[in-house]
């Protein structure tokens, strides 16, 4: 049997609030087994100022120290070989240039930064790196006690297929769970009143024929993606809903109480991976639990 090829993830830290989240993410995540972590400081040549005293260097690099060490001994607790490096970047490049040489399958990172050596982890920096990674990145916002219950966004697209490809990766937790939701926007029936009524009845079975056909690809999604997610071990639940996908990709988060959102990251236009689509953005910005970007 063939070796499988070690899963390496790469998380960034400043010290602050969301970056301590992240690292604290990152001991509590799924990883599958055999996982490498590596973390990442971004030192940023942007802060430093060639006229500074001795005093301010000495202090800015202490405090970096500090963050790098921090860093380390928590991801010791889970794996005692993990480093963290220092690299004299600003933070995107840093974060993106470290996954590249790691080799990183994900990147984690918290969502805004406060530490010792000015904002490193900003929201910029998230929807930097979020919009610029080949990779999946998790953005994180508070601190998870354990990451057991995975909420999934279906919606047809390729990107969708490859976060449950993900999830399915994973080493599912005990009591691990996933509730895949797929949402399908139904198609409105044009105002025709002064239309025949023959012209009406037409357009209205036309109309209830398209979105029969939508629920029925969605159920094919769903029924596809659990058979895929409890080959891996996970118990699955599938919900099909009518309405706008974020507001009701949220309102799963919120009713099961998940400790982690799983969506694709669907860009379009001329500038590809620069860009993501509305419900990615949506997720970032408005959901409770962590979110998890596929590409």
């Amino acid at each position: 049997m063939a070796r499988q090829k070690e899963f390496r993830v790469l998380v960034a830290t400043d010290g602050s609030r969301d970056a301590r989240a992240a690292v604290s993410a990152t001991l509590a995540f799924p990883w599958p087994a055999g996982t490498r972590v590596q973390g990442v400081v971004a030192r940023g040549r942007a802060v430093r100022a060639p006229d500074w005293p001795p005093a301010i260097w000495a202090v800015l690099d202490g405090g970096i120290e500090r963050v790098t060490a921090d860093a380390r001994r928590a991801l010791g607790r889970r794996w005692p070989a993990a480093e963290v490096v220092i690299v004299d970047q600003s933070p995107v490049e840093a974060i993106l240039s470290q996954a590249r040489r790691l080799g990183a399958g994900a990147i984690v990172l918290g969502w805004r930064g406060h530490g010792v050596f000015r904002r490193l982890l900003m929201g910029s920096v998230s929807r930097g790196v979020v919009r610029r990674a080949s990779c999946p990145v998790l953005v994180v916002r508070r601190r998870p006690d354990a990451i057991r219950r995975l909420v999934i966004g279906l919606d047809g697209s390729a990107k969708a297929r490859r976060a449950v490809t993900f999830v399915a990766r994973l080493e599912p937790p005990r009591d691990g769970h996933v509730t895949l939701v797929r949402v399908v926007e139904p198609m409105r029936e044009p105002s025709t009143p002064l239309l025949p009524a023959s012209v009406r009845g037409t357009i209205h079975r036309e109309v209830a024929a398209l979105n029969a056909e939508r629920r029925a690809r969605a159920r094919r999604e769903v029924v596809k993606a659990t058979a895929e997610l409890r080959r891996a071990g996970w118990a699955v639940n599938g919900l099909i809903r009518l309405g706008a996908p974020l507001s009701e990709l949220l309102a799963a988060v919120e009713a099961v109480s998940a400790d982690l959102l799983v969506v694709g990251a669907r860009g379009v236009g001329g500038l590809g991976r620069l860009l993501l689509g509305s419900v990615a953005e949506g997720a970032l910005n408005q959901s409770s639990a962590p979110v998890l970007v596929v590409r």
